[in-house]
């Protein structure tokens, strides 16, 4: 089912920027075929999922080869991202700094290094060489992309509407998985902090998002999925600490799990909630609290020796697999039925510069999360 293009608004108090949800509507991708920040989340997935599959085989057994295969499509997946991203705005006339200051999407820009960290933590070892190469890389430009990100927030005018969860991708699950890829390439000093700027920018910017979902209007259908970023710091942060101290269970593990445990509750009480929704690429949200979590209760499980831990594994390695899998397909048939849309209708015509047929640029509807009447960079969904 194609998401409804909706034309919910809000207006703040003081008169600041008006708000709609129709930027991610089935119209923007017929109309722009640019590709939104938000797809980089599908390569961030499948790397999570590569990360459970590869915890499952330390602690359950399961066969490794499954795991290198999925690291194997996450790169693949993650090299074709980037790419279509790349090319796509090229050729619609978009701008990658425009993107990257966006207020709804560019908090997305980060999950290309961030998966990155992921894939050369990997490939280290077996590649040492290209694996720390890579990590290295995709730190220094997750500390460009975090650093211009809270930049934009001191220096602009901001909305509170505007806030979504996506906003701790930059700062909180960058620098955590920073630190989590140090800590795993022998770099204790490097990770620690990583893990540091990640819990601080947590409570500064994790109350931020609880108090914008709770005083303010609801968010549009199409962002809500990102609320479930809002669970996955204790799983990342544990990951990451798992990293530094050698995969032991210490105070700062027993603190995270209490957290983690709450967090992941919160995710099942909106179950429902979530269910009703139509599906866009935004459900990707759902992979990285989903893997996350994953890895970190197998990791525990087997650390605990909880009884049955083996049948508590495998149904945790069950429905996270089944979860990201479903996306996946599912992700797959709007992208079929939306290229397929888009010739029927002909509309997704070779364009100028500016992504519009020159005949058909006055007929276009404007669309986009706008701030004081103009449109913001098109995004797709």
């Amino acid at each position: 089912m194609w998401p409804r293009t909706s034309r919910v608004r809000w207006r703040t108090n003081r008169g600041a920027p008006v708000v709609t949800a129709r930027s991610w509507s089935f119209r923007r991708v017929s109309t722009t075929g640019r590709a939104p920040l938000a797809s980089l989340g599908i390569p961030f997935g499948l790397a999570g999922l590569a990360g459970t599959w590869t915890m499952a085989g330390a602690t359950l057994g399961t066969p490794a080869g499954i795991g290198d295969a999925l690291w194997l499509l996450a790169t693949v997946v993650w090299i074709a991202a980037i790419g279509n991203y790349l090319v796509r705005s090229r050729n619609h006339g978009g701008r990658v700094l425009r993107d990257v200051d966006d207020p709804v999407q560019g908090p997305f820009a980060s999950l290309a290094p961030t998966t990155g960290m992921l894939i050369g933590s990997h490939l280290a070892v077996s590649l040492p060489l290209v694996g720390r190469s890579l990590s290295v890389a995709c730190i220094g430009l997750a500390l460009v992309l975090g650093a211009r990100f809270v930049a934009q927030l001191a220096v602009r005018e901001n909305s509170v509407d505007l806030v979504h969860a996506g906003y701790l991708l930059p700062t909180v699950a960058a620098f955590l998985i920073a630190g989590q890829s140090a800590g795993g390439l022998g770099w204790p000093v490097a990770a620690i902090a990583g893990i540091g700027v990640g819990l601080l920018f947590w409570l500064l910017l994790g109350t931020i998002v609880l108090a914008r979902m709770a005083f303010r209007p609801p968010l549009p259908a199409v962002l809500l999925p990102t609320f479930a970023i809002f669970s996955a710091p204790p799983a990342v942060a544990g990951n990451a600490w798992f990293a530094v101290n050698g995969g032991g269970l210490d105070t700062a593990q027993h603190l995270l799990l209490g957290t983690f445990v709450l967090l992941i509750g919160v995710q099942l009480a909106m179950v429902v909630t979530y269910w009703r929704l139509s599906f866009t690429l935004g459900f990707w949200a759902f992979t990285f609290t989903a893997a996350s979590s994953g890895t970190y209760a197998l990791h525990w499980l087997d650390l605990a020796g909880a009884p049955g831990r083996q049948v508590w594994g495998y149904l945790v390695l069950a429905v996270v697999t089944a979860l990201i899998g479903s996306i996946a397909v599912r992700s797959v048939l709007f992208l079929v039925r939306a290229h397929a849309t888009s010739l029927r209708s002909g509309v997704a015509l070779p364009a100028n510069r500016t992504g519009r047929s020159p005949a058909r640029a006055s007929r276009l509807p404007r669309a986009g999360f706008s701030l004081k009447g103009k449109a913001n960079a098109p995004m797709t969904g």
